[in-house]
């Protein structure tokens, strides 16, 4: 496979959004993946599968939904954020089985690269501890104000819910322009995610990526040893656990 993928309009239908297979996880290839709206999923018996589905599940400023008693919980618990604390520690966490699947697509591969995108400054996590024990969280990856959310994991009620409801928070403040969710997820629906047409998500991530252009054209071309250093996204710097706590202008 080139360096090039293709154009997205190519992804098949059924299964739905598969675009390419094979090359490798290299932080330029899955640079320019997600800066093209293409994602890898793929288990341990399959090729390296680059998507690119038809519709896209996001979430977008102004739609998450909280609930009463979410917004109680958030009030009565005492959760606390972190931000690339523990990386490691989430990824793991979210690569374990789960009853309700058979295995995991998070293999030891993906969990190298993505590791290697946290070392570089573009993929990052954020952590939702009780009593100083991680209990929950989510990692993904960040250009300009765009967020790619891999995945999450809950320990205790609500904890992943937390992470989630962070992003939500700095799409608010006009932090963040969008959260790409990838597929339809129940979970994600009830908390205010929807889907939108494949067309509509690449003009949204233009926009969204746009002030990273110049970094990314340079990353684009150069070895990740070339690749300017990468501050922590403001949205990160500036998220705040208070800022969960004072809900009034998510929906409810």
């Amino acid at each position: 496979m080139l360096d090039d993928f293709p154009n997205t309009a190519n992804a098949l239908t059924e299964p739905n959004g598969l675009l390419a297979m094979g090359g490798d996880l290299s932080p330029r290839r899955l640079l320019r993946a997600y800066s093209s709206g293409i994602f890898p999923w793929f288990d341990a018996e399959q090729p390296i599968l680059w998507w690119a589905p038809n519709p896209r599940m996001v979430l977008l400023p102004g739609q998450f939904h909280a609930s009463r008693s979410f917004k109680k919980r958030l009030r009565t618990i005492p959760f606390t954020l972190t931000v690339n604390q523990h990386f490691d520690a989430v990824i793991q966490a979210c690569a374990a089985p789960r009853e309700e699947e058979q295995g995991t697509w998070i293999i030891p591969a993906m969990q190298a690269a993505y590791g290697e995108l946290h070392r570089l400054g573009v993929a990052h996590s954020i952590e939702v501890l009780l009593e100083g024990e991680l209990v929950g969280g989510l990692y993904g990856v960040a250009i300009g104000r765009a967020f790619f959310g891999e995945s999450m994991f809950s320990r205790v009620s609500d904890a992943s819910k937390t992470a989630f409801a962070a992003l939500a928070v700095q799409l608010n403040a006009g932090l963040l322009e969008l959260v790409d969710c990838q597929v339809s997820n129940p979970h994600l629906s009830q908390l205010g995610a929807r889907e939108i047409s494949r067309s509509d998500f690449e003009i949204l991530l233009i926009s969204a990526i746009t002030e990273d252009r110049e970094w990314l054209d340079i990353a684009h071309r150069t070895d990740p040893t070339g690749w300017p250093k990468r501050a922590l996204p403001e949205w990160l710097a500036t998220l705040s656990p208070c800022a969960l706590t004072v809900l009034g202008d998510l929906q409810g």
